[in-house]
């Protein structure tokens, strides 16, 4: 089994995208039981939060579904627990390496790294163009559930 973290700031917008996206792809290739998906902030401002309401307009406008979320921040055991610990821009990398040691078993990537682009996601929160940051979430997960 695969167990997969995406990572992002605060686990409203582009991770949680990814996770369902990624769930959403798996259960399409009948591969559930192949993955463990979840996701994760690096910071505290949105713990317990649910979804960005736009992310969850756009999932739904792609026919991606999913629950009720409650955004947490990672945990030590978070690197032990999962293969691929999967961040979306390099400020994730950052605190993602900076959290985790400098990642001694080479498990933190980001999402568009398996795509062979090294270019970041966008963050909608930002942007608020969340038909790009679908886009770069579902082709990195494509290529993900290719490994």
């Amino acid at each position: 089994m695969v167990k997969i973290l995406f990572v992002c700031h605060g686990n409203i917008c582009r991770s949680a995208m990814a996770e369902f996206v990624m769930k959403n792809l798996v259960k399409k290739a009948g591969r559930e039981k192949d993955f463990l998906i979840e996701s994760a902030a690096t910071s505290t401002e949105e713990l317990g939060n649910d979804m960005y309401p736009p992310a969850k307009a756009k999932l739904r406008e792609e026919g991606v579904p999913f629950t009720r979320h409650y955004a947490r921040q990672i945990t030590k055991a978070d690197y032990n627990n999962y293969d691929l610990l999967i961040g979306m821009d390099s400020e994730n990398l950052f605190y993602m390496n900076r959290y985790w040691n400098n990642d001694p078993e080479n498990k933190i990537h980001l999402l568009l790294e398996f795509t062979g682009s090294d270019r970041e996601v966008a963050d909608p929160w930002y942007t608020g163009n969340f038909d790009s940051t679908y886009d770069d979430v579902l082709k990195g997960c494509t290529k993900l559930l290719e490994l």
